[in-house]
């Protein structure tokens, strides 16, 4: 195997192991995700909510991640002063907020707009 290959492995492994990496590429490549942390309630209000809508998000428990605690740094650095970092929901790769973000969304009529925009639901 060539160096440009062991150089190309290097960079993988490398994107693997950056908190912020693992939360864009997972962000990025479902139209919905939960950043979770297990036993959480208000995590499974989240879940509940959305796969109630006929939405199955991609669940990140983070507690149970091998780099839960680093990944849990970013979603606190992207959550707003005085709220929980977890929930953490993604739509459409962007960063929607925490419990109270999705539940006032859905109050007003603007979830499901954003969840068929972002390819979650046909219907």
């Amino acid at each position: 195997m060539g160096g440009g290959g062991d150089a190309s492995t290097m960079k993988n492994l490398m994107d693997v192991v950056n908190p912020y990496e693992i939360v864009r590429e997972v962000a990025s490549t479902n139209a919905v995700v939960v950043f979770s942390m297990s036993g959480c309630c208000m995590c499974t209000v989240a879940k509940r909510l959305l796969f109630g809508l006929g939405v199955g998000p991609a669940i990140v428990e983070v507690d149970r991640h091998e780099l839960g605690h680093d990944i849990h740094a970013v979603l606190f650095q992207l959550a707003a002063n005085g709220q929980q970092p977890t929930p953490a929901i993604f739509v459409g790769g962007k960063f929607l907020g925490s419990i109270e973000t999705l539940m006032a969304c859905h109050i007003n009529g603007t979830l499901v707009p954003l969840l068929k925009d972002a390819g979650a639901l046909w219907l």
